[in-house]
């Protein structure tokens, strides 16, 4: 009997574990209807585009080089096509000048299919 719960408490464990696993490593959330997320950028690349997770953050390649936040400004005029909303519906959390950034995009009317797979 006592071997029966020991293999109960360890499958649970086991389960919290996973669970701790998955929410440290979430790169997207919800806070209302405004979309939060990470992102690990990539300057001077040969073209923009949106890549796959990588932890928790979202790989994007971005063609514009990191001088005085060129890069940033860019990522968000091609992000404000990909989410169909205007520039100023995207804000720049933190990571202006960075390749580590977060930001909230307040409303988007689409999702890339990367936010969609989850």
């Amino acid at each position: 009997m006592a071997k029966k719960r020991k293999n109960q408490e360890d499958k649970i464990e086991k389960e919290q574990r996973l669970q701790e696993h998955k929410e440290k490593n979430r790169w997207f959330w919800w806070e209302d209807d405004v979309l939060v997320f990470n992102i690990l950028g990539k300057p001077s690349a040969k073209i923009t585009k949106i890549g796959k997770p990588f932890g928790n953050q979202l790989k994007i390649s971005v063609a514009c080089a990191p001088v005085n936040g060129k890069a940033t400004d860019h990522l968000v005029k091609f992000l404000a096509h990909e989410f169909d909303v205007k520039i100023k519906d995207i804000e720049v959390v933190f990571g202006r000048m960075n390749v580590n950034k977060q930001l909230r995009v307040t409303r988007p009317n689409k999702l890339p299919s990367v936010f969609k797979a989850k």
